[in-house]
């Protein structure tokens, strides 16, 4: 409201603003007015000139001026960091880079993504920047998510090791402490315990007083952990304590950077739906309500849908388990996502049958028709 009063703009008019694809055009002396009244560098909504001083970014007036662009829900808000001229820009592109992962495949993103850090390397080159090693880190994070998605896990997990380095050299322990927490989460999904268990409890190490929304996210990597090593109690036990420390999360406060998502009951249910996968507890499964699960894109959706799968197949509803696995697959198909199929595959893997019944001899014939 006080901004479209600033402006001399309705509040319909302000909401179109918002919501202008990056191609439309805007008036440069009300983006200047726009930028002036949020407090934000002028060249975050592209204008020339970048006012002295280091200025923080509100989230939701980063992401209506400066970005204009659909956001996937794992990418609720924008972080704040207080910068301007090059890591704001950078990390802005790194941002628009996140936000296309919903409706894009990896695959058509790579390459973008791995020009994008060469960018950022040229202009880091033989200076002591903290802010470009910060930026330097989510963009090779982000690089390792989209070799993650493409089933190429040694590239993943080279680039998240060059994300925890590049976070060190930002001299920032809470990213640091974030990158090890999202290499520990590949390689729980990957199903390596003992590396998962290792990265969390390092991630835990340099963290003196970790905020909330880091013990509840790294307890429900660590319960994924401990149900890819088999172990129910533990991974109960970690539930339990994320959920307990979830709730003490207000909904509506703004995640701490570099979290760039709330996390919530929601969260730790789903973390509950892939434990009980892994574990092949169907009542861990199927007893969440999948239906209010099953936010964020079409890719996410999929994998829970695989989860939900699993949890049909542990309680014998073969001809249910692969009607809902076939439907995900269609989706990693479409987006060529080799981490939906390599999950359809582990799925199809646990069935052990000589006499498949029809609908798994027709997933069968699919899996063997996948090129990615």
């Amino acid at each position: 409201m006080q901004l479209g009063e600033t402006l001399g703009l309705s509040q319909s008019a302000i909401s179109r603003l918002e919501k202008r694809g990056p191609s439309g055009t805007y008036d440069m002396a009300l983006l200047g007015r726009a930028a002036a009244h949020l407090h934000i560098s002028a060249s975050l909504v592209g204008l020339a000139g970048t006012p002295s001083g280091s200025v923080a970014v509100e989230r939701r007036e980063f992401l209506g001026i400066g970005a204009a662009a659909a956001v996937t829900p794992v990418l609720a808000v924008i972080p704040v960091q207080p910068e301007t001229g090059q890591p704001a820009a950078l990390r802005l592109g790194t941002a628009s880079y996140r936000r296309l992962d919903g409706s894009t495949p990896s695959r058509d993103l790579a390459d973008a993504v791995r020009g994008h850090i060469q960018l950022i390397d040229r202009l880091s080159a033989g200076r002591d920047r903290p802010q470009l090693a910060a930026v330097r880190s989510e963009a090779l994070a982000f690089a390792g998510w989209l070799s993650w998605d493409m089933g190429d896990h040694g590239s993943a997990r080279s680039s998240y090791g060059h994300a925890i380095k590049a976070a060190r050299a930002a001299q920032n322990s809470l990213l640091a402490a974030y990158q090890l927490g999202s290499l520990a989460q590949f390689e729980a999904h990957a199903g390596n315990s003992p590396q998962a268990l290792s990265l969390a409890g390092r991630a835990r190490t340099i963290l003196a007083d970790p905020p909330a929304i880091a013990d509840a996210w790294l307890t429900s990597v660590e319960a994924l952990a401990h149900a890819a090593g088999g172990d129910r109690d533990r991974a109960d036990q970690a539930l339990t304590h994320s959920r307990k420390v979830a709730l003490r999360l207000g909904r509506e406060e703004t995640p701490p950077w570099p979290w760039v998502f709330t996390f919530d009951e929601s969260k730790v249910s789903a973390a509950r739906v892939a434990c009980g996968a892994r574990l092949g507890l169907a009542d861990w499964v199927l007893s969440a309500d999948t239906a209010a699960l099953a936010t964020g894109h079409e890719k996410q959706r999929a994998l829970l849908m695989l989860d939900i799968a699993a949890g049909h197949l542990a309680a014998g509803r073969v001809d249910g388990a692969f009607a809902i696995a076939d439907r995900a697959l269609d989706i990693g198909l479409t987006y060529r996502s080799g981490r939906i199929v390599d999950r359809a595959c582990g799925l199809r893997r646990t069935l052990t049958t000589t006499t498949p019944p029809r609908v798994v001899r027709e997933f069968d014939d699919r899996l063997h028709d996948v090129y990615l």
